[in-house]
């Protein structure tokens, strides 16, 4: 094996061993805070107000470290991997870009709107603004672990001109694999 190759794999397991420290943390947090936030809004106790606070602030450092590592992840599948990313990238991009282009938006729209709106929002839009933040976390770990269930168990595409290249979205999106995993990592990250 070349020292390369060494390299890249084991820079690749350390960007991956941190981004997975962060993942599992933050969607249980969210589900937890948007929780808090609910309690909040329905009757004003501000204990729920200072608990969600806390365990915002939490969930946010989380929240940002995840952003922090998985870019970091994505840029080292063109650097370490660009020979797989010419090969298989049409099909394995497809989901990681809905992800970016719907999750992540939602996620970091309402996100923003409850950490700088802290004071100037209701708490009923405080809550509603979690619960969109906890929908985007879990659509996107959806589009992610679509794309990794692509890997582990490669569906819905073909071989053409030395490339695979998708011919069937829907086979992509319905992976049993794909949902198998899905189901047990967030059931496992809001217990």
């Amino acid at each position: 094996m070349s020292d390369v190759l060494l390299l890249s794999r084991f820079q690749f397991a350390i960007t991956i061993f941190y981004h997975f420290l962060f993942v599992p943390l933050t969607i249980g947090l969210v589900i937890l805070v948007a929780c808090m936030e609910t309690q909040y809004a329905r009757t004003l106790n501000p204990t729920y107000r200072k608990m969600a606070n806390f365990w915002g602030k939490l969930f946010t450092i989380n929240f940002v470290m995840g952003i922090i590592t998985g870019i970091t992840m994505e840029f080292q599948f063109g650097t370490n991997w660009s020979e797989y990313s010419k090969y298989m990238g049409d099909i394995f991009g497809s989901p990681l870009a809905i992800e970016a282009l719907v999750a992540f938006f939602l996620e970091s729209t309402f996100m923003g709107i409850w950490l700088f709106g802290k004071d100037k929002i209701s708490p009923k839009f405080r809550a509603f603004c979690m619960w969109m933040v906890a929908l985007g976390t879990n659509i996107s770990a959806l589009w992610i672990i679509t794309a990794n269930g692509f890997m582990q168990n490669p569906v819905g595409y073909v071989v053409r001109n030395g490339r695979a290249e998708l011919n069937d979205f829907w086979a992509l999106v319905t992976n049993p694999y794909a949902w198998n995993m899905f189901f047990h990592n967030v059931g496992n990250h809001t217990l």
